[in-house]
């Protein structure tokens, strides 16, 4: 008889998701589960949220999903760039495990991994994606009964695409002004021409409400999944929202000007640049260009924030909120100025709090207490295990065990995850994060991405308490020597015990082999 691990290489991805459906009661179409809205947005800084304290920024619609659900304070991403955190969060996985650790990879075996949305599906759920879904080849094919998205259709196979109905509204160029346009303007910052009606975010909150009338209507449990471009670059806001944010009021962060010698390479050589659109090094001159980009930012979060509202309405407007767990959460941060930086600039370094940390907030009516804020260490890998426990799916036997954890216990009944560090990953950087320490420690790029390999910059700690905006890296220093001895020896035994398969292959790093012991002399 087979094993069930060959079992399930054999029959792949699909044969797998069929035995989970089946396991989870997929005959009897889901029913009695509770329906999941996953509110998504891309580089949405953790702390730029009324409800996270920032009393500048106006999100009306967040602040009262957080004031009737559970807001995790200290939620991160498995990888601080978009394709790679969206993996992760959906397949349960490291970004080493699945081998998407860049916006450009593809998992090397994406028939071993199994999609969130494909097993909600064969238990019975209906599934619809609406805006940009970003996931690479071999997760972005199937396993949604609707589909519709705002970026390039042939990164996003969908039923439908913003491009051909923007064009039907004759405002493809007013659309295409924004998104290449703005490269020429100073950090990618300008003011859009797109009616309201006509923006990406419109169009991902229309086909979400189209999406949960017609769920209404078909009596299934639904698991959508609505996600914003914004306020990801370009910073093309409608006036209408500019115009809540004076730039001349807009106050910058305290780091702004923290010496380019402390940071890694890559971000040393932004803030040197004086060429759009990336001209931190004129902005540092002239601050009024880093106000302009900042009070932009803060303009897109109000613009998602208002069509979260709208699809929010409409649940209750349905009766179907009381049923639906809702979560909002983004793939990761931005700088918003931060160390004197924009967007997150990807490539070579994953270690800031602007970009790993990102918003995390569920809510099931009922079910969690309203206003509950939760400081426990967590990832975008544990909703992948809540979902799962929140709505009695399976998975199969023998699947992979996931790298997160369930968050119900804190969600249900407040108790503490007893979480002691988080782990964000990229190519060239691993990121242990603890309550108080974080630890950034450079790994080898592999021949991929041979020609950015850091590690000459040395690895960097932060002390988060003494050091919130991480400008002294305290890494070697004889305070902190027990606490640094501690975090490497966890990140030893992270490295040792989690699969990176994906990772070497990915970046052509050779395979780890394991010395075999020497045989025990027998005593004669």
């Amino acid at each position: 008889m087979q094993k069930r691990r060959e079992f399930l290489k054999s029959i792949g991805v699909a044969g797998a998701v069929l035995v989970a459906g089946r396991a989870s009661g997929g005959s009897d179409k889901g029913a009695g589960r509770p329906n999941v809205l996953l509110l998504f947005s891309d580089q949405h800084k953790a702390d730029v949220m009324g409800c996270a304290g920032n009393g500048i920024v106006r999100t009306p619609h967040l602040d009262q999903l957080a004031a009737q659900g559970v807001r995790f304070s200290r939620a991160y991403c498995p990888d601080g760039v978009c394709v790679p955190s969206r993996t992760a969060m959906f397949t349960g996985l490291y970004p080493r495990t699945t081998g998407v650790l860049h916006n450009s990879d593809a998992p090397p075996d994406a028939d071993k991994l199994l999609p969130l949305h494909k097993l909600l599906r064969a238990a019975g759920y209906r599934t619809g994606a609406f805006g940009k879904m970003h996931l690479p080849r071999g997760l972005r094919e199937g396993g949604w009964d609707s589909s519709a998205t705002t970026i390039s259709p042939k990164q996003d196979p969908s039923d439908e695409n913003y491009y051909d109905w923007i064009r039907r509204r004759g405002q493809y160029d007013s659309h295409i002004r924004d998104f290449t346009g703005s490269r020429s303007a100073s950090l990618m910052s300008q003011l859009s021409r797109t009616k309201p009606e006509n923006r990406t975010t419109a169009y991902a909150a229309g086909k979400t409400i189209d999406f949960l009338r017609k769920s209404k209507q078909a009596g299934k449990p639904f698991f959508c999944w609505c996600s914003f471009i914004y306020p990801h670059q370009p910073y093309t806001p409608l006036r209408r929202w500019a115009e809540l944010y004076d730039v001349d009021k807009i106050k910058l962060p305290a780091n702004l000007e923290e010496p380019a010698e402390n940071l890694p390479p890559s971000l040393r050589n932004w803030r040197k640049k004086t060429a759009p659109p990336w001209n931190c090094g004129t902005a540092a001159k002239d601050h009024s260009i880093y106000r302009r980009y900042v009070a932009y930012y803060y303009a897109l979060v109000s613009e998602i924030d208002h069509h979260i509202g709208a699809v929010l309405a409409e649940l209750e407007r349905l009766g179907l909120d009381e049923n639906t767990i809702v979560i909002y959460a983004s793939d990761h941060g931005d700088f918003v100025a931060g160390h004197g930086m924009v967007e997150k600039c990807a490539v070579g370094h994953n270690v800031y709090e602007d970009t790993l940390r990102v918003p995390l907030i569920i809510r099931w009516a009922g079910k969690f207490k309203g206003g509950a804020v939760r400081d426990d260490l967590v990832s975008l890998l544990d909703l992948y295990p809540t979902v799962l426990e929140l709505t009695g799916v399976n998975r199969p036997d023998g699947a992979r065990k996931l790298d997160g954890m369930s968050l119900t216990p804190a969600l249900k009944a407040g108790k503490p995850l007893g979480r002691e560090y988080v782990v964000s990953e990229n190519w060239s950087q691993t990121t242990v994060i603890g309550r108080r320490y974080k630890l950034g420690v450079w790994q080898a790029p592999g021949r991929r991405y041979a020609r950015w390999d850091f590690r000459k910059h040395g690895d960097m700690l932060f002390d988060r308490r003494t050091d919130p905006l991480e400008t002294r890296s305290l890494c070697g220093k004889p305070a902190v020597a027990e606490q640094e001895k501690a975090m490497r020896a966890f990140l030893a035994r992270w490295l040792d015990t989690v699969d990176p398969t994906g990772r070497r292959r990915i970046a052509n790093l050779p395979p780890i082999v394991k010395k075999k012991r020497p045989p025990r002399k027998t005593r004669r």
